[in-house]
């Protein structure tokens, strides 16, 4: 007897990690079956549609006596038109998946379908189906696709508040980017940072509402190894009980950052009041994020910010500076009546 298990995964070219926690970040999310099967795309991309068999015999096997059907199911599902039909060694594609699909063959036990120069009339419900004589398994994957205009000029940045993680409902995490100078990131924006290198496993409201999280590392606790890497998601949450971190979105910095040079270290109030003292503001987190991404700011020191956390922005890693990625730290959200930091200011421009 044959058992299907889909997980929901990307084909893309994977880039170096850029944004970083002090610490390494492997807390999973949620359980794994809590995920949705779904699998986004843009067009002209390539996307995998993933179905796996798991033997429950050593002694079965996926020879040439295993037929492996892929179907598109009509928007109302009421008719579906096939997409591949393979047994063995024989393999046909149709319609206008022809010549555009194939099974991923990453082993005996992969009947994945991957879809060459997506479209967006690829968007919709696919039907994946194992025959081995008595023993049929079936699965359904959603294939979303999403619109190609992408915002190049900007950063994205997870995000949750001093309570800790998994503590915001959809209007607390639009409240908690809006207090950082930012706004909830888009889909769109989300897979750009993942493509660029994103890698967080922790899952985070987008302002479609849905839930997602990026990675490019696949591991153990983030959804593990064998889901591939890509946009993990778990589709669209309740967006007043539901509780995640949030994917912020920051594409301008309007005023200077800068590390307020001092010679002593400050509480939480005391840095509040230096900036002033010096005609600016305590900076926010997604200023910190605007000026490491669009301006390369670099700085070895670690510094209060107005939400109460402790962070250092470092674009040339070196020995005891990030050493291995160019990327914004984290230290956490310290006692505010602390004297063990400095303070990154912001003064807008006039």
């Amino acid at each position: 007897m044959f058992s299907l298990l889909c997980t929901a995964l990307l084909s893309v070219t994977l880039a170096s990690t850029v944004y970083s926690d002090v610490s390494n970040n492997t807390a999973a999310p949620l359980p794994a079956d809590s995920i949705g099967l779904r699998v986004f795309a843009v067009p002209g991309g390539n996307v995998t549609l993933p179905c796996r068999l798991h033997r429950t015999s050593s002694f079965s096997s996926v020879g040439t006596g295993i037929r492996i059907k892929w179907s598109k199911m009509s928007d109302d599902e009421s008719t579906s038109e096939d997409v591949l039909i393979t047994m063995g060694f024989h393999k046909k594609s149709y319609g206008s998946f022809q010549g555009r699909v194939h099974l991923q063959n990453d082993d005996d036990d992969d009947a994945s379908l991957v879809i060459d120069d997506v479209s967006v009339e690829d968007h919709g419900k696919f039907h994946c189906e194992v025959i081995n004589g008595m023993d049929d398994s079936t699965a359904d994957v959603t294939l979303e696709v999403q619109g190609g205009t992408r915002q190049s000029h900007g950063v994205v940045f997870p995000y949750s508040p001093r309570l800790g993680r998994y503590n915001l409902n959809f209007n607390d995490a639009e409240q908690a980017c809006l207090d950082q100078d930012a706004a909830v990131a888009s889909f769109d924006q989300l897979y750009e940072a993942w493509g660029a290198g994103l890698d967080w496993c922790n899952a985070g409201w987008l302002n479609d509402g849905s839930v997602q999280y990026p990675i490019n590392n696949p591991r153990g606790p983030c959804g593990g190894t064998n889901a591939g890497a890509g946009l993990r998601s778990y589709g669209r949450r309740n967006k007043s009980s539901s509780r995640y971190d949030v994917f912020c979105f920051t594409s301008s910095l309007e005023g200077q950052f800068y590390w307020l040079v001092q010679p002593l270290r400050l509480t939480f109030d005391e840095a509040v009041q230096a900036c002033v003292d010096d005609g600016a503001e305590i900076a926010k987190v997604g200023q910190m994020y605007a000026a490491w991404k669009m301006q390369g700011y670099d700085r070895c020191d670690s510094g209060w910010l107005a939400d109460g956390s402790v962070r250092y922005p470092i674009s040339r890693p070196r020995k005891n500076c990030s050493p291995t990625e160019a990327a914004v730290r984290f230290v956490g959200f310290p006692d505010k009546k602390q004297k063990l930091y400095g303070v990154y200011c912001f003064r807008a421009q006039q």
